[in-house]
């Protein structure tokens, strides 16, 4: 089974969905960490048997005959989050208005990408050689008219980045409940120790005030209202008691839980 990297959102997805189905996704599965333009090659190669990956690679295999979407990250857990604006601590302390800045840019090039009318120009500019190098007949960015499939009628229609919602900035708006559901699953997995100060370190990660700040000075709306995570499961995710919630979970590693120290005295070397 090819993922892209042990520390992405796919490959984190992927095991919660195995795992929910009683699968083992150390003990029954094989994982590879694969590049996502190869994995198309290797599925038609019948190297690997399957592969979890973000457009268009699944709509690739769709459209050649290789192989089917049995299911899209819409089922497993309707907007996730998938990519993040990240900058060092040090850097956005020495410059906020640059930080504000570089955010507005960001909202804006995402609703802009959310436009209809500019639907063409970011195909041609997602398929190019800059970018992900394909066919720009695979790069679909508009809505999908289906959601589901399963074995008996497979998605040929494809899931779709949520680049901006109209009206709702909460979308992109960065969650410390969601932060939290990555380091438990981290944890869960074995990849990272589960922070004992972990309520700290969201707060430095996770800096909503920057985004409230360049949203309001956009003149979008920022009011916000905090949501339980919604996985196609159905199990609670309770954030403000992750060490129950990863101690509950049926199928995981022995995690560990260490203090994460933040602020550590470097020597620069001129």
């Amino acid at each position: 089974m090819g993922v892209v990297h042990p520390a992405s959102m796919h490959n984190l997805l992927l095991r919660y969905w195995l795992a929910a189905g009683g699968i083992d996704p150390d003990v029954d599965v094989e994982m590879k960490n694969i590049p996502p333009a190869q994995m198309v090659v290797d599925l038609k190669a019948k190297t690997i048997d399957g592969y979890c990956v973000g457009e268009p690679w699944n709509y690739r295999a769709a459209v050649e005959g290789s192989g089917f979407t049995i299911a899209t990250d819409l089922e497993v857990w309707l907007g996730h989050p998938g990519k993040v604006l990240g900058v060092r601590e040090d850097w956005a302390n020495a410059y906020p208005n640059s930080h504000i800045a570089l955010t507005k840019a960001l909202l804006e090039g995402c609703k802009y990408c959310a436009d209809p009318n500019n639907v063409q120009e970011v195909r041609a500019i997602l398929a190019s050689r800059e970018y992900v190098n394909t066919d720009m007949d695979f790069i679909q960015v508009e809505d999908p008219t289906s959601n589901t499939c399963d074995l008996d009628h497979p998605m040929r229609e494809y899931a779709h980045h949520q680049f901006y919602v109209y009206g709702n900035s909460a979308i992109n708006r960065p969650s410390r409940t969601e932060q939290t559901w990555i380091m438990t699953q981290l944890a869960r997995w074995g990849e990272t120790p589960f922070p004992r100060n972990w309520v700290e370190i969201v707060e430095r990660v996770c800096r909503v005030g920057v985004f409230s700040t360049a949203a309001r000075e956009l003149g979008l709306d920022i009011s916000y209202t905090r949501q339980p995570i919604q996985l196609f499961d159905g199990k609670p995710f309770n954030a403000d008691d992750p060490f129950a919630y990863l101690s509950a979970l049926e199928i995981k590693r022995d995690f560990s839980v260490a203090e994460v120290v933040l602020d550590i005295n470097r020597k620069i070397v001129a």
